[in-house]
């Protein structure tokens, strides 16, 4: 089941009347204390309206693209349909959309993916039989607002140097776009090598007449590699944005735009320490950091992240709504785990064995000071960074006449 921020949770901790007695009192203490008490609060704490919104900063209207990409609607369209297609991968069995499905924001609603070799929508999805191909290393990100990546509190970023994936691997998207046609449990499977898997791909491209008129139409030329192929996916990728959330209309001026609950949770965000990590308009610095998160039992090796340090890229928390179970091994199924997670992480509990005290970033022990009285209000206000407003049109044919998103069905 997809949890949301409505969904019913059981605690693991056997906490549930604790909680709701919490989550009632909280309601009745800010509409009993309304906006003013709120704002006396931040202020007595040295955070002033100001001051927090700074911290953030509403998204841009639109996204920058690179220099040697400008974004136009032949690449657009030329990206939506490599999107959606399967002929990019090495058994014609997986698309890009098959584990960033518009349904599921652009995400996946699976713990850690089932690319190649798989067959199924959702929780439904599984292995065909034989199977020799492992899951996905990491749980899916959402491409959704994808474009900013890197973007800080003042609005400034460079998209031709975009940090992605939860390693920090690539940079771009252009770059970005081409990785999991190389990967052998995404989309490669087994037919090729890695270093043939882009080569193979653009073959299949170069081989439909269809494909071939996009490309010139796109690129003005007759020129088809996989660079082209990355562009046209960079491009379709950069109008996948939701720019205004609640949060953005308040960070914009509209100080209606949030409850006071939220404007709390707001407070208790960063008073907590979580905007040590996730601050600027995509509340990601974009860093790895080492929190001793689980490792996921379905793959047959820990996983250390880069250099082998645990370490992986602080998420985005936008849209969180569209893009349960989360932390890069999926392990975490909804908002209030999360957060306990944290609240047993400012304890000095660690949740992977494998990690030691001595191993996590320096920031927990300076910065977290996440109270288990705080979560409900924090949730309500990462429910304000949720913009349901985003291209989720799917064509209804691809031009390889493959099944369109893949395996799917």
């Amino acid at each position: 089941m997809r949890l949301s921020l409505n969904t019913p949770v059981v605690n693991p901790r056997n906490r549930p009347l604790l909680f709701a007695l919490l989550t009632f009192v909280a309601a009745v203490a800010w509409r009993c204390g309304g906006s003013e008490d709120t704002a006396a609060t931040a202020a007595a704490d040295g955070f002033s309206d100001e001051k927090l919104v700074a911290l953030f900063g509403a998204l841009p209207r639109t996204a920058n693209a690179p220099a040697d990409n400008p974004t136009t609607s032949e690449k657009v369209e030329l990206g939506r349909l490599l999107f959606y297609d399967p002929i990019l991968s090495g058994q014609k069995d997986v698309a890009c959309a098959t584990c960033h499905h518009p349904e599921f924001g652009y995400a996946e609603s699976l713990e850690i993916s089932i690319g190649a070799n798989g067959h199924g929508f959702g929780s439904r999805r599984a292995f065909a039989d034989p199977n020799d191909v492992p899951f996905t290393k990491r749980n899916a990100h959402t491409v959704v607002n994808a474009a900013f990546n890197g973007i800080t509190a003042d609005g400034t970023y460079d998209p031709a140097k975009a940090p992605m994936f939860w390693d920090l691997r690539s940079e771009g998207l252009e770059a970005q776009a081409l990785e999991p046609i190389k990967s052998f449990e995404e989309m490669r499977g087994h037919p090729y090598q890695t270093e043939a898997a882009l080569d193979s791909a653009v073959a299949r491209l170069r081989a439909i007449a269809e494909y071939r008129k996009h490309f010139k139409t796109a690129f003005g030329s007759e020129t088809l590699t996989s660079v082209e192929v990355g562009k046209a996916l960079a491009a379709f990728q950069r109008t996948l944005i939701a720019p205004n959330s609640r949060f953005d209309q308040y960070a914009r001026g509209d100080k209606s735009a949030l409850s006071e609950l939220e404007k709390e949770g707001m407070l208790a965000f960063v008073k907590s320490g979580c905007a040590e990590c996730h601050r600027g308009p995509m509340f990601s610095d974009f860093k790895l950091h080492a929190l001793g998160v689980a490792d996921n039992e379905k793959l047959t090796q820990p996983d250390s992240g880069k250099d082998g340090r645990y370490a992986f890229r602080t998420p985005t928390l936008r849209n969180l709504r569209h893009t349960a179970p989360y932390m890069h091994s999926g392990k975490l199924p909804g908002l209030q785990q999360v957060l306990e997670f944290y609240e047993d992480l400012s304890g000095n509990q660690v949740a992977n064995p494998r990690v030691t005290p001595a191993m996590l970033d320096p920031l927990v022990a300076k910065k977290l000071r996440l109270e288990f009285r705080d979560i409900q209000a924090i949730i309500a206000f990462l429910d304000a960074l949720n913009d349901d407003d985003f291209d989720k049109r799917i064509p209804e044919r691809v031009p390889s006449g493959l099944p369109v998103g893949g395996n799917i069905q």
